[in-house]
């Protein structure tokens, strides 16, 4: 098992799927190892106009447990060696989305194969839409007629049960102005118009880092993400900007209410000349300690419930079954140059999701 395990994780970690690109080729070799399952092809065309793909797998009866995870990774920023090496030393899988997750897909499959009933709900573009997770909750017939009980999302968790997790909304606010070469005075540089916004997010910031009415204590850290990223599309320093975006993602869990946070968002880019856009993915799942699914993640694993500060696709699954995140390796790890993954938790966690399965 553990040899068909290590084959396949090296397999799909080789094959770049970075977000922006077509997904194919991974779900091609994730299709050649699912024999016997009936496999249903949820395809799409991204905004980008790139074609992506999601696959719904399933076979036994309906009723049970299905185990996802996601296709795409990030970008290799960062990297001084070869993201897509797929490099095993000392035990541990290296390589751009080992753990975040094809790693852990491959364990999802590995496990899903030794098993008279599974499902897989294979997805693409969790690490930027979310829009696998939801066309799969919103289209996929073969993952209805499952009729499951219960999605166990492999994220990486440390095979702790994560019970609860934040969803994001995306504010993109854009500036327009003239372009020209600086030194001629003629043009309108789009940065001066951003500023003020700027100055409003940086209070919404320092506003969700103290105002206690904003946090939650059941998750660590207890206040939102509110993270903020600038582009001025390549302009050059001798170059009057024509366009300056600033993107923001606000992570929020289940007990907050985000409408004061979008409200002034609005009020602040409408005030401030500027176009603003949202992005939003579906509520933030959370499940009490003592639910069925939870509970039995709890006593399968004996690790005791947590909440996490990230997203992951279980807020559009959960509109298909409640979700516990799952998973092998750390999330310390993921989004960085030095991701990984040890093989024999990636084993630990085929195990834990036999067992599962089963249940």
């Amino acid at each position: 098992m553990e040899n068909d395990l290590v084959r396949l994780a090296v397999d799909l970690v080789r094959i770049d799927s970075r977000s922006p690109l077509s997904n194919i080729p991974v779900a091609d070799r994730i299709e050649a190892e699912l024999e016997g399952f009936e496999i249903e092809r949820v395809d799409y065309t991204d905004a980008a106009g790139t074609p992506k793909r999601c696959l719904v797998a399933h076979r036994g009866g309906p009723g049970g447990f299905a185990l996802s995870g996601h296709m795409d990774t990030v970008p290799n920023t960062g990297w001084t060696d070869d993201p897509w090496s797929g490099r095993v030393a000392d035990g541990i899988l290296h390589g751009l989305g080992s753990v975040d997750m094809k790693a852990n897909v491959a364990a999802c499959i590995i496990a899903a194969k030794a098993s008279p009933r599974a499902t897989l709900l294979i997805t693409t573009d969790e690490e930027t839409t979310k829009q696998g997770a939801r066309t799969i909750a919103e289209h996929s017939k073969l993952a209805q007629r499952a009729g499951l009980k219960g999605i166990i999302v492999a994220e990486p968790t440390g095979l702790i049960p994560v019970r609860g997790h934040r969803a994001h909304i995306a504010f993109t606010a854009t500036a327009e102005g003239v372009q020209a070469h600086s030194s001629t005075g003629k043009g309108t540089n789009a940065n001066w118009a951003l500023i003020p916004f700027l100055v409003e997010v940086k209070a919404m910031f320092e506003r969700l880092r103290h105002d206690v009415s904003l946090q939650d204590a059941a998750y660590d850290p207890p206040f939102s993400d509110f993270n903020l990223v600038i582009d001025n599309h390549g302009t050059a320093v001798n170059v009057t900007a024509a366009k300056a975006t600033a993107r923001i993602k606000f992570r929020y869990s289940h007990r907050i209410d985000p409408t004061p946070v979008v409200a002034a968002m609005r009020e602040s880019a409408q005030a401030n000349g500027l176009t603003l856009e949202e992005m939003r993915e579906g509520r933030p799942p959370e499940l009490p300690a003592d639910h069925p699914l939870i509970a039995l993640a709890a006593q399968i694993t004996g690790k005791a419930p947590r909440t996490a500060p990230y997203g992951t696709d279980a807020s559009e699954l959960q509109a298909i079954a409640p979700c516990v995140i799952l998973g092998p390796g750390s999330i310390e790890t993921a989004h960085t140059p030095h991701e990984q993954v040890a093989v024999a938790e990636l084993a630990q966690a085929v195990s834990i999701y036999q067992r599962m399965l089963a249940t």
